[in-house]
């Protein structure tokens, strides 16, 4: 059991790696909000579905569509600038309570 879970988490290990160094490798997608904004809803039909604060004052927001199910994560800098986080597919709205406080959900 202790050599796979070892081999496990070494696996993890590599993925994480190779996923940082793609990253690393490609420029980050940058631009002046409103433009950003126009270009997710006019090529992807996405609209803007939730928001938060972030460290140093950064806006998260999460742009989906409901027809498409794809998703785009953003951050906006306190400048004005906003840089595409993540994206994918398969969006779905989701409305659920939390569990009550001391319940192992």
């Amino acid at each position: 059991m202790k050599n796979a879970v070892f081999a496990l988490s070494l696996g993890f290990g590599a993925l994480i790696l190779i996923t940082q160094a793609h990253a690393q490798t490609q420029a980050p997608q940058c631009g002046p909000r409103a433009a950003v904004v126009a270009q997710l809803a006019d090529r992807y039909g996405e609209t803007r579905r939730s928001m938060g604060l972030a460290a140093n004052n950064m806006v998260m927001e999460v742009f989906a569509s409901d027809a498409s199910q794809s998703w785009t994560i953003t951050v906006t800098t306190p400048q004005g600038q906003t840089c595409l986080v993540a994206s994918g597919q398969g969006f779905e709205a989701m409305a659920e309570e939390l569990p009550a406080k001391g319940d192992p959900a």
